[in-house]
């Protein structure tokens, strides 16, 4: 549900069936699509039984509330609603300033804020949120192992990653299969669990028979990170240089507790 990729690009506009377009830079082509955008059963969830089904696996993917929220490729803002009725504080981003308008038109006086941007390179600053949730734009971004990593750094120690992805067509089918995905991921985090939702026709108003999945993965609760022979390892007020004698490429802890592996 972004910009950045149709969130179900199985439907969209195809000139020539051997080569689908992917309509992913054009910035114009989600500036008029906004307007007619929610049409779409699972993207503006007006029919019930979809709504319902949506806000059932969203619940289940979700921590307890009140939880910190990242909607990348939020569009119309339809996840991001269903998020703060559950008691989530929601910041969602898009490339399309029409898209955020309706986002923000949608959950006017909820806990919510709207911002224009690349999901890649969302702009939240310094932020930290419990989850980063993106669906449909992982597949159609340039590098997608290093959009991973940027989004793991904006997570808070233990956060989690929820990841609507999936793979459509037949002659030239586009997208990110569950296994690619899940490789990218699990060098970042401890759990992850691929979830089917291709046999739940609840949530797209129709029956598919795409690949559509959703990955969970959950990161550590200690911030990691791979560096070089030196260590800077910080105790209170003080900083000491430290050799790592294992060589480059070792993970350790920067909180004190040494390497970890």
């Amino acid at each position: 549900m972004s910009p950045e990729a149709p969130a179900d690009p199985s439907r969209q506009p195809v000139t020539d069936p051997l080569n689908p377009p992917l309509p992913t830079a054009d910035a114009a082509y989600w500036e008029a699509a906004a307007a007619s955008f929610d049409e779409e059963p699972d993207h503006g969830l007006r029919d019930p039984a979809v709504r319902a089904a949506w806000a059932a696996r969203l619940r289940s993917w979700l921590p307890s509330a009140p939880a910190a929220v990242l909607d990348l490729g939020c569009g119309t803002g339809s996840l991001s609603l269903l998020a703060a009725e559950q008691g989530h504080r929601v910041t969602g981003i898009d490339r399309s300033a029409r898209m955020i308008e309706r986002a923000r038109t949608k959950l006017a006086g909820r806990d919510a804020a709207f911002h224009a941007g690349d999901a890649a390179e969302p702009p939240v600053g310094e932020r930290r949120f419990d989850v980063v949730l993106v669906r449909h734009v992982l597949w159609a971004l340039p590098d997608p192992a290093a959009a991973l990593r940027h989004w793991a750094g904006l997570l808070t120690p233990g956060g989690r990653l929820v990841l609507v992805e999936g793979r459509w067509g037949e002659a030239d089918p586009i997208g990110l299969p569950a296994d690619e995905l899940t490789a990218l991921v699990e060098p970042l985090a401890v759990r992850t669990r691929v979830e089917s939702l291709a046999h739940d026709p609840a949530l797209w108003g129709r029956e598919v028979a795409d690949e559509r999945y959703v990955l969970i993965a959950d990161l550590p609760r200690r911030h990691t990170e791979v560096v070089d022979v030196h260590l800077v390892v910080r105790r209170g007020d003080e900083e000491a240089a430290a050799h790592d004698p294992s060589g480059p490429g070792r993970a350790v802890v920067l909180d004190g507790h040494g390497p970890t592996g």
